[in-house]
């Protein structure tokens, strides 16, 4: 992102998205909001109170009429005097207005997540808060909104602000045994009044970390990856699932070459399937780059659906080693009925329906279990997750080296605390900001 002085400039921007629609929302921040008010609606609204008023460029040409409605300092999602205009949704409308604004002495285009970057700079938003918008913004399933309007509220930053603050008072109290030992009013013993509190805390931080795989799951999805040897229904369960034709479904042996990806919402979690190629051991080159990818996908996944055509056991796919948990699905199961289904976890047919609904009971059990089974604040990202593991060693090492001078032991807990800072953004993060509201669109 371009370095401007952000209290110099006011920007603005369609904050509704781009294409026709009925009403647009036009945004301003900055220190100019009043007088390009003035210049376009004749004057400023009353604060926070939706006025209809004419809108008109600089040298009077009328644009368009609509709402407009002023937030004056601080009480603003910036914090800045912000101001909106709810116009006419059509380009022609939209496209005169923002040309207009363009006019206007110190007024510019927003850069993407500049209102946002704004909203953190001037102490509204932290950067946990910051990155709940965005994946509030994000959401496509119903439990990915719940956290991320969590995260957003602040629910995270609350939690950590709190940790911190007793990383503060127990340093204080360490400090106040170096510099005040001899009087009568402070606690006589650090170890037994600070230490026990430490070690509480350390347990919480290790209890959060250990739901940080669930919040990347619930952000990310949870990945599935279809493994089975070459027509056994791998296509057709994916198109099934997906409820269109993504994948080719065909009797040709090796039409699936490459993975095909589908985001499917299962109980309000985001869950990500992927076709492969189906596993066997002549293919030509071609097809054995997609076994390879296909058995590389498998490695990284949470769970795999390892596929057997209940008719054709001999050429079946051996299930892959590793720790990746496995659903063994008997397909074809119209054409041999219930015998046979022995030895698998559900059986079958896409073609009539059958044991469709019990294979969509099972994902969602094992999608439900791996992220919680709940939505609560839970740490979604890698620096989340490093700077919680960086908190959490420098308290480990200060409870167990016992030995070390008071001194090292309590810059051990200041450590601590800036790695809680840093995941808040209130220490030492401007290498991230570029890369966090880059995730923004313009306009927020």
């Amino acid at each position: 992102m371009v370095e401007r002085d952000h209290y110099r400039d006011t920007i603005f921007a369609l904050s509704s998205g781009a294409g026709v629609a009925g009403v647009a929302v036009i945004r301003m921040s900055g220190p100019s909001v009043r007088d390009a008010l003035a210049t376009m609606t004749g004057g400023v609204p009353e604060p926070r109170v939706a006025t209809y008023r004419a809108i008109r460029g600089a040298d009077g040409t009328a644009l368009d009429r609509g709402l407009v409605l002023f937030f004056p300092a601080p009480h603003s999602f910036t914090g800045e005097d912000c101001a909106e205009f709810h116009i006419h949704g059509g380009r022609a409308v939209t496209e005169a207005v923002l040309r207009s604004l363009s006019e206007i002495a110190g007024l510019r285009s927003a850069e993407p997540g500049e209102f946002t970057r704004r909203a953190f700079e001037n102490g509204k938003m932290d950067l946990t808060a910051v990155e709940g918008l965005a994946d509030l913004i994000a959401a496509e399933t119903e439990v990915q909104r719940r956290m991320a309007l969590q995260q957003s509220s602040g629910a995270l930053s609350e939690r950590y602000e709190g940790w911190r603050d007793r990383l503060v008072r127990a340093r204080a109290m360490i400090e106040a045994e170096f510099d005040f030992s001899d009087e009568e009013d402070v606690p006589g013993s650090v170890t037994e009044q600070i230490w026990p509190e430490l070690e509480a805390l350390a347990g919480e931080i290790e209890q959060h970390l250990a739901g940080a795989r669930a919040g990347e799951i619930i952000r990310d999805g949870y990945r599935v990856v279809i493994l089975g040897a070459p027509n056994a229904g791998k296509s057709s369960l994916l198109n099934a699932l997906a409820k269109r034709d993504i994948a080719i479904v065909s009797d040709e042996v090796g039409t699936t070459r490459d993975l095909l990806e589908v985001h499917l919402d299962v109980a309000g979690y985001p869950v990500i399937l992927n076709d492969t190629a189906g596993l066997r051991q002549d293919a030509g080159t071609v097809e054995s780059e997609g076994i390879r990818r296909a058995l590389s996908a498998a490695e990284g996944a949470d769970l795999i659906l390892l596929l057997e055509d209940l008719n054709d056991r001999g050429h079946a796919a051996a299930p892959p080693a590793g720790e990746v948990p496995v659903l063994k699905i008997g397909t074809k199961a119209d054409l041999v009925g219930a015998r046979d289904a022995d030895g698998y976890d559900t059986a079958i047919s896409v073609k009539r329906d059958d044991g469709m609904a019990g294979l969509i009971d099972l994902l969602e059990h094992r999608v439900t279990a791996a992220a919680g089974g709940t939505v609560s604040t839970l740490p979604n990202r890698q620096r989340h997750r490093e700077y919680l593991s960086d908190c959490l060693m420098a308290i480990q090492a200060a409870l167990e080296n016992d030995s070390e001078p008071l001194e090292l032991r309590s810059e051990r807990l200041r450590q601590a605390g800036d790695a809680l800072g840093r995941l808040t953004g209130r220490i030492d993060v401007e290498d991230l900001l570029d890369l966090i509201f880059g995730e923004f669109c313009i306009g927020k």
